[in-house]
């Protein structure tokens, strides 16, 4: 982090704090193509344009507010290391969740589906992260008050979570199920080459995208509770011999978002219980 970080986060929060003062324990964060899950959500919406601080997404697919409920946020529009946005850009919205009480994350995103046993369209809980994005969140210095200079990340996504969202889709689908899989995080904006997936697959990765890894680093660092989510939007390059295209991401993930939405209203009901 840049030593101004701290400031940056403070005018963030103030911004937020002059429209509202709810104190959601749930935060959210949308993957590309996933917006449209934002209306099953109550809440105040606050575009980034009016939050102190904040970039705003260049990318289709995310749109670009902040909405602020009772029980959740949700970040409708992250921000990604090939839009040419710093570290502290691409984590501001997770510390500026945590400042305002959430302390249980929810990150989604779309995936290419590395492992032959998943389908495109499906819904894979992500158990472990590699980054090869080549730059962590945390370097630099490590400010009072936030978190350790060396978070432990033997377990950055909670099994807790996981098991109750595999409980969650056997109730909702009579028997349904979850897979699990290791999440790699390349920089983009070009998707992996053939080569660069078989690498991947050899370190053990499932899935291959361009996000959510800065987000779950910086979550945990701040000793929040992580539930990872992928869309198989598409298989990875040289699994099927087909060129990738966004356009395809955002169609899969549109066709979806259906599923998605219920297996996450499952999950916030048991997570924001009275």
């Amino acid at each position: 982090m840049e030593e101004d970080f701290p400031k940056r986060l403070e005018e963030a929060v103030l911004s937020i704090r002059s429209k509202s003062d709810r104190n959601p324990p749930v935060g959210l964060v949308l993957g590309s193509g996933f917006g449209s899950f934002v209306e099953s959500v109550e809440g105040t919406d606050i575009p980034y344009q009016e939050i102190g601080g904040f970039p705003v997404p260049t990318v289709e697919g995310h749109a670009g507010f902040l909405r602020l409920g009772p029980s959740v946020a949700v970040v409708a529009g992250r921000f990604h290391h090939y839009e040419g946005w710093s570290m502290d850009d691409i984590v501001l919205p997770v510390f500026l969740l945590h400042a305002l009480g959430v302390r249980t994350l929810i990150v989604t995103n779309a995936a290419g589906g590395i492992n032959r046993g998943y389908s495109v369209g499906e819904l894979v809980l992500i158990k472990d992260h590699i980054n090869l994005i080549g730059v962590n969140p945390l370097r630099g210095p490590n400010p009072a008050g936030f978190g350790p200079r060396f978070p432990d990340m033997t377990e950055s996504y909670s099994r807790k979570l996981r098991e109750m969202a595999r409980e969650v889709v056997a109730a909702l689908e009579a028997g349904g199920r979850l897979q699990e899989g290791v999440y790699a995080a390349f920089a983009g904006p070009t998707y992996e080459t053939p080569a660069e997936v078989r690498m991947a697959e050899v370190l053990g990765a499932d899935l291959v995208g361009m996000s959510t890894v800065p987000d779950v680093i910086a979550a945990r660092y701040l000793g929040m509770e992580v539930l990872g989510l992928s869309m198989v939007t598409n298989m990875a390059a040289g699994i099927l011999d087909k060129p990738l295209s966004h356009k395809e991401v955002l169609e899969t993930a549109a066709q979806a978002v259906p599923r998605l939405s219920v297996l996450l209203q499952g999950i916030l009901s048991r997570l924001v219980r009275p």
